[in-house]
């Protein structure tokens, strides 16, 4: 737990933003075959920069972290996922899916908002 509080505390260090921004990420959900390439795609109502995370969770498990910053692969994650994007348009891709891939994927941003922080999901 402690490990994941000094991360959230350096992704949001730099993340301001004056107001909610709401992010929308599409598809809802997509059948896809092993080896191809897939793509989701965030947006957010105003620009949040590069503050933008993704992160994935399977069945059973805390949600693992796979991009931060929104293009900086997190350590030990393979190098079929990357990312990309800033402002309001932001983009997973994992290239050559496979079987194990299989979870659900969530586009995040944290914000300093006033004197709170600001989950986003």
């Amino acid at each position: 737990k402690l490990g994941f509080t000094l991360t959230l505390v350096r992704l949001i260090s730099h993340c301001r933003a004056s107001h909610e921004i709401i992010l929308t990420q599409t598809p809802g959900s997509q059948a896809v075959v092993a080896g191809q390439t897939v793509s989701i795609t965030c947006k957010a109502s105003s620009s949040a920069g590069t503050c933008l995370h993704w992160y994935l969770q399977k069945e059973k498990q805390s949600p693992k972290l796979l991009i931060h910053s929104a293009s900086s692969r997190q350590s030990g994650i393979p190098a079929r996922f990357s990312g990309s994007g800033s402002g309001t348009a932001f983009t997973l891709t994992i290239t050559g899916v496979q079987a194990e891939d299989a979870a659900v994927y969530y586009c995040v941003g944290y914000f300093y908002i006033s004197s709170t922080y600001s989950f986003t999901q």
